[in-house]
C-alpha cells in the first residue's frame, strides 16, 4: 500500500490531510482491508482507532470526499474535538471551495445554482435536481446552493471554481451539469468518457473555512493543467 497521505497542517484538536484522487476515505464495500485514507492514516500513525469513535467517523475523520475527488480532508484528534467540528459542519457556516475541469463552454463567467437535489429513483449512484414539481426522485429533496466562477482556460478545458456551504451528495457535479458545465469525464452526469491516465474526472477540494476555523488549503495536484 502506498503511504502517500500528506499532512497540510495541524491545529488544536485537528489535522488537515491531502487526500489523493482515486482512493475512498473509508474501506471499499466488500473489501475491509482495501486501500483507503483511513488505512493509510492508521499505518502512518495519524489516526488512533483505540478511541471509541462514533459510527461513520472512524479515526476522527469529520467529513468525506468522493473516491475520484482529491483535496483537503479534516480529521479530529479527540472525541471532544470531533463533536466540536461536527457541530461546525452542521451549523452551515463553513465555505468549501473546489476546482473542477469541464470541456463545456457557457456564455457567462459566474452563476449561482440554488436548486434542491434528491436521489435518482432508478440509480443509486446518481442524484437529480428539481426541475419542477413533478421531477422523478427518491426520498426527500435536499436544499443546496453552489456558486460557480470561471477561473480561465487550460489546455483542452476550462477551469471553474465552485463554492458551497451545503454538502449534498454529488452536489457540485449535478449542479454544474444542470447549467451546462458537466465535469469532463464524469460519465454519470454527461461529461463524456473518463479522462485517460487521470482520475475519471478532475474535482479538487481546495479547502474549507469558517468563523474560527481556517486550516491550510490543499494545492492542486501536479498533474492538473495550469491556467
Amino acid at each position: 500500500m502506498s503511504a502517500e497521505l500528506p499532512i497540510l497542517g495541524e491545529g488544536p484538536g485537528w489535522v488537515a490531510l491531502a487526500k489523493p484522487a482515486g482512493i475512498p476515505v473509508f474501506p471499499p464495500h466488500g473489501d475491509p482491508t482495501g486501500d483507503c485514507v483511513l488505512a493509510r492514516g492508521v499505518d502512518l500513525g495519524i489516526f488512533d482507532l483505540r478511541l471509541d469513535w462514533p459510527e461513520g467517523f472512524a479515526g476522527g475523520i469529520v467529513h468525506r470526499l468522493d473516491t475520484p475527488t482529491s483535496g483537503q480532508l479534516i480529521a479530529a484528534t479527540s472525541l471532544q474535538d470531533l463533536a466540536r467540528l461536527r457541530a461546525l459542519f452542521a451549523s452551515g457556516s463553513l465555505r468549501k471551495t473546489y476546482r473542477f475541469l469541464t470541456a463545456r463552454e457557457v456564455l457567462w463567467d459566474a452563476h449561482e445554482v440554488n436548486v434542491p437535489i434528491a436521489h435518482d429513483p432508478r440509480r443509486k449512484d446518481r442524484m437529480v435536481v428539481a426541475r419542477g414539481a413533478s421531477t422523478p426522485h427518491r426520498g426527500r429533496w435536499y436544499p443546496a446552493r453552489t456558486s460557480l466562477r470561471r477561473i480561465g482556460p487550460v489546455p483542452g478545458f476550462w477551469m471553474w471554481e465552485a463554492v458551497i456551504e451545503t454538502g449534498v451528495m454529488h452536489q457540485i457535479r449535478v449542479h454544474a451539469a444542470s447549467v451546462g458545465l458537466a465535469l469532463a469525464g464524469d460519465r454519470i452526469y454527461g461529461g463524456g468518457a473518463p479522462l485517460p491516465g487521470l482520475a475519471p474526472f478532475l474535482l479538487h477540494h481546495l479547502g474549507l473555512r469558517g468563523p474560527w476555523f481556517e486550516p491550510p488549503r490543499c494545492p492542486l495536484p501536479a498533474y492538473w493543467p495550469s491556467v
